[in-house]
């Protein structure tokens, strides 16, 4: 039997304990999480030191790594109750604090050494003499900035092989050089670098231009039938280019999106995972994977930085680098339908946490964490408050539907878009 080859950690995000459990169910190593009031992310953030510690209970019965977030740029105001923050963060005992802002970094290595620091994409490392810096800092992993490529990527690891290098693969893009952005805080007072983004570079926006020739007669520039979006960058998507990734030394492949749902998070993981694992077994890249990320809600994808330079190996079809023309539209193929509670053999039901519309006859697949392959059966009864209904939507709570085979909890439904 051949050896299997080494291949980089597959690190998820949480925005609660929830998320947290799906994220290693379905093929997490890592995943990072932390309270909102030192994290980068302030809202949508259910994550309480109480959470937190049974974060890290879940993570090393699994077998799992955890890293906690104090990843803002802090004003005075918060330094204050940061060594209260700090010791109570430390007495968990996570894998790594994911941090940014020297001076909470100063203070972390002062009161408590034994904390491994991974530098976060916030202080924007693009270059291997920053990153030698750091080593020299006592951290132990840099998180490169967006900006760079595969190429640069091999450069900085073969300069400084002995850093752990992570790099992200998948998830929303900042218009600004990796999210250090202050358009919220001019147009909002909610400051980016607080986690308070209220992503105004995705707002519609009128943009006029003058004609010279038509007395300076301003002229709106249209993009499409929605408008105007010059700010609103497409996805990152990485999973092609995971070899490469892989080749270039990377330590860690991170995957953004604190504040998507357990669904992204499920099938993301799951993709990543299979795809992480054929590498390892010396296979190739199955297109199919790309099909499985097309179903989770998107700006449509494209390969970001990581690729610059590589133009000529993407397939003509994907050659869209145009990181805005699709404006404000969310792609995808198909919609989360429904998250599985419980299975009940005894009647053959699932008892599924309803998300969108589901009514009799529609076709739902049914995503399984240890299943690379989807199944599918036809709705044929749905029960609500033990009572036959013809339809359920969103909001609803819990229902019942009867299923031909069986279906383990934390499994997902979603249901295909016509058209």
């Amino acid at each position: 039997m051949s050896q299997l080859r080494k291949i980089p950690e597959l690190l998820l995000p949480a925005g609660s304990l929830e998320k947290l459990e799906i994220a290693y169910l379905y093929g997490a190593d890592a995943a990072y999480c932390g309270v909102p009031r030192f994290s980068l992310r302030a809202r949508e953030n259910d994550f309480t030191m109480e959470a937190l510690e049974a974060g890290v209970s879940l993570a090393r019965k699994l077998g799992k790594k955890i890293y906690f977030t104090v990843n803002n740029i802090p004003r005075n105001s918060k330094l204050p109750s940061y060594p209260k923050y700090l010791d109570m963060m430390a007495a968990l005992k996570p894998d790594a604090l994911i941090m940014a802002d020297p001076g909470l970094i100063l203070m972390t290595k002062e009161a408590h050494p034994e904390l491994n620091i991974h530098i976060s994409v916030q202080a924007n490392t693009m270059n291997y003499a920053a990153v030698k810096f750091w080593k020299k800092f006592g951290v132990t992993r840099v998180i490169l900035s967006r900006e760079v490529s595969i190429s640069e990527i091999a450069e900085i690891k073969n300069e400084v092989p002995d850093m752990e290098i992570e790099v992200f693969v998948h998830g929303s893009i900042c218009i600004a050089h990796s999210g250090r952005c202050f358009m919220s805080n001019y147009f909002k007072k909610r400051d980016a670098n607080q986690g308070s983004c209220n992503n105004a570079c995705r707002d519609l926006y009128k943009v006029y231009v003058t004609n010279p020739k038509q007395n300076e007669e301003p002229m709106e520039l249209i993009t499409d039938e929605d408008g105007t979006f010059l700010m609103n960058s497409k996805d990152l998507r990485a999973i092609e280019f995971l070899q490469e990734l892989c080749d270039a030394g990377v330590d860690s492949l991170k995957v953004e999106g604190r504040t998507k749902n357990d669904y992204y998070v499920g099938m993301v993981a799951r993709s990543y995972r299979h795809t992480l694992d054929s590498i390892a077994r010396g296979e190739s890249f199955d297109r199919k994977w790309l099909e499985e990320l097309d179903k989770v809600s998107s700006r449509k994808y494209f390969s970001g930085f990581l690729t610059r330079g590589m133009e000529d190996r993407i397939p003509e079809e994907e050659r869209d680098f145009q990181n805005n023309e699709f404006g404000t539209s969310l792609q995808m193929s198909q919609k989360y339908a429904g998250f599985v509670k419980e299975y009940k053999p005894d009647t053959k039901r699932i008892i599924i946490e309803v998300k969108n519309k589901i009514q009799k006859g529609d076709e739902m697949e049914v995503i399984i964490a240890t299943d690379p392959n989807p199944l599918s059966f036809t709705v044929d009864q749905i029960f609500y408050k033990q009572k036959p209904v013809e339809v359920i939507s969103g909001g609803m709570g819990t229902v019942e539907l009867d299923v031909p085979f069986v279906i383990p909890s934390k499994s997902f439904l979603s249901k295909k878009l016509k058209g």
